[in-house]
């Protein structure tokens, strides 16, 4: 996700809780397989009884230890993934991940249940595969290009079904803007019937190159080039067709619209396999329309259309469970969609006739779109109508408008479900903030545990004593109402003034005040006990308080949340225990450009920065992220310079620490360089760390999380000295 370094954001998911335990349903609704103990195990609800699918033995041959099968999804998390075919007779197994910026590499094999044989498919490295529904064939991307074998007794040899992909012509897999910022990884569907197989092509030819310097690994150093659409530059040009396995020729779907100024950000077959429906952003990404395409003669039609005066949120945002592009129903005749057109964001069913309805109904916010028992006809979703910080599951009618239930029992917090195909059962997770975060298995609609001995009611486990976090709202001088949390001192005296620490992030596509057992970083910069820490979520934030909440930082980014922190911490600095000389504000990403602009734009309220892998310049930023929020140039121009950092870094007064990778593909090293020769250029004094070679999350490398840990500790100690007084 743009700008979201994953050390440091509590909840990456806006809306969602994710839980431990990676698990791929059956198709029935009723099983589920995992990795357990390094073997594939399938496990049947409701006695969770336990089948061993393929032994840890029989995959001894991928060359991993035991230990080191865990399951993982399609965009990693696992050392081990694996699908099946639509039979179950084989499975896919994909292996030795290697992750390369915005992609990630796998050999692969196929392992037949019937024989026991565990099939070779590609030792090299390989995007993006996967098996045919039946089961003959798998599919991958090498090189730029598709390829298919035929999968029998033994693997046959790799045939080409696109021919002419190349360093500028992507062919099953995107650019860096598309996967980062519209969640595109997978480039290609298999058709249901294992015939035909749909896929994105990528042009980047007029894309853009930046170029990274290796100086480390090597005595002379090395350029690495990524293609990367700044603010205001070409697009990779994206278009959809339709490979035959028979002929090896593609017929390019007809989507009107020049692919210069439109992106594709979701693509799959109908159930039936009859057409293959796109949805189609406009460069703003204020226009999104659902296209229908007929894979033998390319025809398209438009069946949706939506605008907004903002942007147009994508499936990402309420979803991250993996799976279809798509959530179907009715047999292929109908699908669940969601938008923001009343004000607040709900869930609509749409049919391929395009004709909608309206099933959640209410001055809420969907936050999730959870699953379905079409049995019963319940919709499940998440939501959270009284407090933004806290999440439930509610249902709903699939085919009325009707007032919403809730599911969730009276245990105020953070509740996440996984359900299953059927809407029967969920694995339901829980935590907040006093209480340690648990799980357990549910029927539904009745919410009852499967196993009562090992219910969460069971094993509720207080957070542990000493810090103890408190939420609470702030209303700011101007009438705006935050959610926020705080977290005081072991041996708190409110008759002394305490240091506050701010951990910030403040972007549209995060959240940080949340209801769970560890709310905030509170201890991760290894200071000693004697600060408040804090966090305050202001307008913009991806959290569930309606459209208006959402999107008043519509071409703001950087100026409204700015504000927002700005006002709260004046509030706060009028509570006696705040010492209003001892004020500092932490953020990564997103929330290191909150940090620079306040530091900059507000000296008289922070005067102390640790800003990680900030965006001091938003135009040079990626496209689809910067203008989704910003607005496409040169029209915004004046606001990306109202609301940049690099505006204002001449009103440096207080102490300001900079950290970057020199590696960061996503949050370029470019804009922190820009900045230091801002500020140099005015003689403002700060501390500058540059960590070699290390990505947007500064993780990698011997020591490096335990020097920056360190490096931050000592840089608030001595500028921020803990303590009351």
């Amino acid at each position: 996700m743009a700008r979201i370094c994953l050390l440091f954001i509590v909840l990456i998911a806006p809306f969602t809780v994710q839980v431990q335990a990676q698990i791929s349903w059956n198709k029935d609704g009723n099983s589920y397989t995992t990795v357990e103990n390094g073997a594939i195990v399938e496990v049947t609800l409701p006695a969770m009884t336990k089948t061993t699918l393929v032994s840890a033995e029989q995959l001894a041959p991928l060359g991993m230890q035991a230990h080191e099968r865990t399951a993982g999804s399609r965009r990693g998390g696992g050392d081990l993934e694996y699908a099946f075919s639509g039979d179950h007779s084989r499975l896919l197994l994909l292996a030795k991940p290697v992750r390369e910026y915005h992609n990630t590499y796998h050999s692969a094999w196929v392992f037949d249940r019937k024989t026991n044989a565990l099939l070779p498919v590609a030792r090299e490295r390989i995007l993006n595969a996967k098996i045919s529904p039946d089961g003959t064939k798998v599919a991958y991307v090498l090189n730029n290009n598709i390829y298919s074998v035929e999968i029998g007794n033994s693997v046959g040899a790799p045939v080409a079904l696109t021919t002419d992909g190349n360093d500028k012509l992507l062919n099953g897999w995107f650019d860096y803007a598309y996967s980062e910022e519209l969640y595109c990884v997978d480039g290609f569907r298999w058709s249901p019937d294992s015939k035909s197989i749909a896929y994105w092509q990528n042009d980047i030819s007029h894309v853009g190159t930046f170029y990274m310097i290796n100086n480390t690994d090597s005595i002379y150093p090395k350029i690495i080039a990524i293609p990367f659409s700044k603010v205001g530059e070409p697009i990779a040009q994206a278009r959809i067709g339709v490979v035959s396995l028979a002929t090896r020729t593609t017929k390019w779907m007809n989507i009107d619209g020049d692919p210069s100024s439109h992106y594709l950000a979701r693509m799959e077959w109908t159930p039936d396999g009859a057409r293959v429906i796109t949805q189609q952003l406009n460069r703003a990404q204020n226009n999104s329309k659902l296209v229908l395409s007929d894979p033998a003669s390319g025809e398209s039609k438009v069946i949706y259309n939506e605008s907004d005066d903002a942007w147009i949120d994508l499936k990402a945002f309420w979803s991250h469970a993996g799976g279809n592009d798509w959530d179907w129903i009715e047999g292929g005749k109908a699908f669940l969609w969601v938008s923001e057109k009343d004000g607040w964001r709900h869930i609509y069913r749409v049919g391929l006739d395009g004709q909608e309805t309206l099933l959640t109904k209410g001055n809420f916010d969907v936050t999730s779109v959870s699953g379905c028992d079409e049995v019963k006809g319940y919709l499940y979703f998440g939501a959270s109508p009284e407090n933004a910080t806290q999440r439930y599951l509610y249902r709903a009618s699939l085919s009325k408008t009707a007032a919403p239930v809730r599911v969730t029992p009276d245990l105020a917090g953070t509740h996440g479900y996984i359900l299953s195909p059927n809407g029967r059962w969920a694995q339901h997770s829980f935590s907040s903030h006093l209480y340690m975060p648990a799980t357990e298995w549910v029927s539904l609609p009745d919410h009852k545990a499967l196993n009562a001995a090992e219910s969460i009611a069971s094993h509720l486990t207080p957070t542990p004593q000493g810090r103890q976090t408190k939420f609470f709202t702030i209303t700011t001088a101007d009438g705006v109402t935050m959610d926020a949390w705080m977290i005081k001192p072991l041996n708190f005296d409110s008759t002394k003034k305490y240091p506050v620490i701010f951990y910030t992030y403040s972007e549209p596509v995060g959240a940080t005040v949340s209801d769970v057992a560890t709310p905030g970083r509170a201890g991760f910069f290894n200071v000693d006990d004697g600060y408040i820490f804090m966090s305050v979520e202001g307008r913009g934030a991806q959290t569930p308080k309606g459209r208006a909440w959402r999107k008043s930082i519509y071409k703001n980014v950087g100026w409204i949340n700015v504000n927002d922190q700005a006002a709260a911490c004046r509030e706060v600095l009028k509570w006696p225990f705040i010492d209003a000389s001892r004020v500092a504000v932490f953020g990564s990403s997103g929330g290191g450009s909150t940090t620079q602009n306040l530091l900059f734009r507000y000296p008289e309220l922070y005067k102390v920065g640790l800003a990680s892998a900030g965006v001091p310049n938003q135009l040079i930023y990626n496209t689809i992220y910067e203008e989704r929020f910003m607005g496409v140039l040169p029209e915004n121009r004046d606001a990306y310079i109202k609301c940049n950092p690099l505006t204002y870094a001449k009103n440096l007064q207080g102490h300001l620490l900079i950290m970057h990778g020199t590696g960061d593909h996503n949050v370029n090293y470019q804009g922190e360089e820009m900045l230091l020769n801002e500020l140099i250029k005015y003689n403002r004094q700060f501390q500058f760390m540059p960590y070699p070679n290390r990505t947007h999350g500064i993780t990698e490398g011997e020591g490096t999380i335990l020097h920056k840990t360190t490096l931050m500790a000592n840089f608030l100690k001595q500028w921020c000295p803990a303590g009351g007084r």
